[in-house]
C-alpha cells in the first residue's frame, strides 16, 4: 500500500480500499474490524470541516475576508506579499489547501497586472503565453489598464528622465522576481497555514485517529490544544518565510520617503482591492449567518477541553463528547437555517405568501464539493494503523530502530523532521504520515519518551513541502500559471524546509512541552498493551534483545 499510496499506481482513494480486501483474506484482521476505521469519529470532524467550508464558499465569504486583510495591510509588494500570505493561511486553517490556493491565485494575477502591466513580460523565455480571456471573472479581480509600477523601480528605469536599454532589461528582471515572490508565497502559505487547526489538513487528523487505535488512553490532543500549539508555530513560520521570500525576491525598499509615482501607483492598487471589495455589496444574511456558524464553529471546538482552564464538556459524561460531536451539531443546522431573512407575517395573516426558503446549505451541494476520496483516504490510513498494531509489524519495526535509542530527543526530533519534510517532496503527505506514524509510536516506546514528542513533529513536517510542483496540490496550481520553473521553487522552498524545521524544534522544545506535558513519559503509553497477549510493548522490544535471546 505504500508503494501504491507512493506512485499512485491506482487511485489514492482506491488504494485506501485494500485492507478491506486484503487484510481479511491474509488473516491479520476480520471484516468487522477494518470497516469501522473508516468512519470513526475524527473522519466525522474531518467531514464536518469540509461541509462548513463548502458553506463559506458557497455564500462567498471566503472573497469578503480575503479582500478586506489586503486593505488592512497595504500594498506596497512586501506588504501586499505578507497580506496574500496571511489571507491564504487563514483560510486554509478552515477551507482545504488546495481550494485557498485556487482561490487566491486569480486575486494575485489581478493585482499585479495592475502594478507590472502585460505579464508576458515576465515569462522566462520560451514559454507558452497563458490564456486568461475564457477565464470566469467571478473569481477574478477587476484589473485597471496596464501600468508599469514604479514602486521602487523609478530611479533605475528612467536616467535624466530617458529610458535605457540597460535599465529596462534590469527592470524585467526585478518584475520577474517580484511577480515570482508572488506565486511562490501563496501556495507556501496554504500549507503553513493548514497545519495551525486540526482540520485544516489530512495529516493532522490522521495523527488524531492513530493515537487513538495505538494509544486509546491519550486524550491531550483535541482542536483547542493543537491549537495553541500550532497557531503559533505557524505564524512564527509564516513571519519567517514572508521575509525570505520577500528579500529574495527583492520586493523590500530601503528608501524612506515616498516619490509622488510611487504613491500613485499604491493608489491605483488599493483602487483595485476598494472596487472589488465594493462589487460585493453589503453583508447579506446568508453571510452573516455562515459567518455566525463559523464563528460558533471555531469557539465550541476550542472551548470544549482547551486543557489549561475546564472546558464546557465538563458538563457531560467523560468521553462521551468529543470534537466530532461539537462539529456534527453546528454543520446541521446549516442545513435547516434558512439563507434568507425569514418573514413571520403569515403568522398574523394567513393570505400572506409563505414560499419555502432555501436552506444556507443543500444536500446536492455538499455532494458536489465535498471531497469523499479524503475520507477514504483517512479511513485507509487507520486501518492500516489498526493492521499493524495487531499483525505485530510496529514491533517489529520499532525492534529494529535499536540503534537511534542512544540518540537525544531532541536530535531526534530533528532528524525526523528533516527526514520526513525530504520524503513528502515525492510523496503526498497524506501518504507519508500514514507510513511513517506507526514507526514514530514504536520508536518513542523504545526511546521511553512521550510518543507525541516524535508523532507531532513527523505529523507537521509532512506538510513542509516547498521545494517541487508535485509536492502539493497547491505548488501545482501556482506552477500550472506558467510563470515558474522548477529551480524556482527549489531557490525558494530548501531555505523555507530549513526554516520550517528550526521553527518546528525550537516549538516543540519550548511551549510545546507545557502543553502537552512532554517531560515524562505519560501512563498512557505506558499502559499500551499490545494485541499478541498481555504483555506491555516496552516488555516486548525489550524481550527482543535480552542476551537469552540473542544467537551467536
Amino acid at each position: 500500500m505504500a508503494m501504491y499510496w507512493c506512485t499512485e499506481a491506482l487511485p489514492l482513494a482506491v488504494t485506501s480500499l485494500l485492507p478491506v480486501v486484503l487484510f481479511p483474506f491474509l488473516g491479520v484482521l476480520s471484516s468487522s474490524k477494518v470497516c469501522p476505521q473508516y468512519f470513526l469519529d475524527t473522519n466525522f470532524l474531518f467531514l464536518s470541516g469540509l461541509i462548513m467550508a463548502s458553506a463559506i464558499e458557497e455564500w462567498n465569504l471566503h472573497r469578503r475576508i480575503a479582500l478586506k486583510i489586503l486593505l488592512i495591510t497595504g500594498v506596497q509588494p512586501a506588504r501586499l506579499i505578507l497580506g496574500m500570505m496571511l489571507t491564504t493561511a487563514f483560510l486554509s486553517m478552515w477551507l482545504s489547501n488546495t481550494a485557498s490556493t485556487a482561490m487566491m491565485l486569480p486575486i494575485v494575477n489581478a493585482l499585479l497586472l495592475s502594478l507590472f502591466g502585460n505579464k508576458e513580460a515576465s515569462k522566462e523565455p520560451g514559454q507558452l503565453s497563458e490564456v486568461t480571456s475564457d477565464e470566469p471573472n467571478q473569481n477574478k479581480i477587476c484589473s485597471v489598464s496596464s501600468e508599469i509600477q514604479q514602486l521602487s523601480l523609478e530611479e533605475t528605469t528612467f536616467l535624466n528622465g530617458r529610458p535605457d536599454a540597460a535599465n529596462k532589461k534590469k527592470e524585467g528582471e526585478y518584475q520577474k522576481r517580484v511577480w515570482k515572490g508572488f506565486l511562490i508565497a501563496v501556495p507556501y502559505a496554504a500549507s503553513i497555514g493548514g497545519t495551525a487547526t486540526l482540520t485544516g489538513t489530512a495529516p493532522n487528523l490522521i495523527l488524531i485517529g492513530q493515537l487513538k487505535s495505538v494509544f486509546p488512553g491519550c486524550d491531550v490532543v483535541n482542536f483547542g490544544s493543537w491549537f495553541l500549539f500550532a497557531c503559533p508555530l505557524m505564524l512564527l513560520f509564516l513571519i519567517l518565510g514572508w521575509l525570505w521570500i520577500a528579500l529574495f525576491h527583492g520586493c523590500f525598499t530601503l528608501r524612506v520617503r515616498k516619490k509622488k509615482v510611487e504613491e500613485e501607483a499604491e493608489s491605483r492598487v488599493k483602487l483595485v482591492i476598494q472596487e472589488d471589495y465594493k462589487r460585493l455589496g453589503p453583508m447579506q444574511f446568508a453571510e452573516g449567518a455562515v459567518a455566525f456558524f463559523f464563528f460558533m464553529f471555531a469557539a465550541l471546538l476550542f472551548t470544549r477541553d482547551p486543557k489549561f482552564v475546564p472546558g464546557w464538556s465538563k458538563f457531560f459524561e467523560k468521553g462521551y463528547v468529543t470534537d466530532a460531536t461539537t462539529a456534527v451539531t453546528i454543520v446541521t443546522m446549516l442545513f435547516f437555517f434558512p439563507s434568507q431573512k425569514p418573514s413571520f407575517k403569515w403568522w398574523f395573516d394567513f393570505k400572506a405568501p409563505n414560499n419555502p426558503i432555501k436552506p444556507l446549505m443543500s444536500w446536492k451541494r455538499t455532494q458536489e464539493t465535498v471531497p469523499w476520496n479524503i475520507i477514504l483516504l483517512l479511513g485507509g490510513g487507520f486501518a492500516m494503523a489498526r493492521g499493524c498494531e495487531e499483525s505485530g509489524l510496529s514491533i517489529w519495526l520499532g525492534s529494529r530502530l535499536q540503534p537511534l535509542q542512544n540518540v537525544p530527543p531532541p536530535a531526534a526530533v530533528l532528524l525526523i523532521t528533516v527526514v520526513i519534510a525530504m520524503f513528502t517532496e515525492f510523496a503526498s503527505n497524506t501518504a507519508t504520515i500514514i507510513i511513517f506514524l506507526p514507526v514514530l509510536a514504536e520508536l518513542a516506546v523504545r526511546l521511553q519518551v512521550n510518543p507525541l514528542y516524535l508523532m507531532i513533529p513527523g505529523t507537521v513536517g509532512c506538510s513542509y513541502a516547498f521545494m517541487l510542483p508535485v509536492s502539493t496540490p497547491p505548488n501545482s496550481i501556482a506552477f500550472s500559471s506558467g510563470l515558474l520553473m522548477v529551480k524556482d521553487m527549489v531557490k525558494t522552498g530548501v531555505v523555507m524546509n530549513i526554516i520550517g524545521v528550526l521553527t518546528l524544534s525550537l516549538a516543540m522544545n519550548t511551549w510545546a512541552f507545557y502543553i502537552f506535558d512532554l517531560s515524562t513519559y505519560p501512563d498512557w503509553a505506558k499502559n499500551h498493551i499490545s494485541s499478541n497477549g498481555n504483555t506491555s510493548l516496552v516488555d516486548i522490544v525489550n524481550a527482543t534483545f535480552s542476551p537469552a535471546n540473542v544467537t551467536l
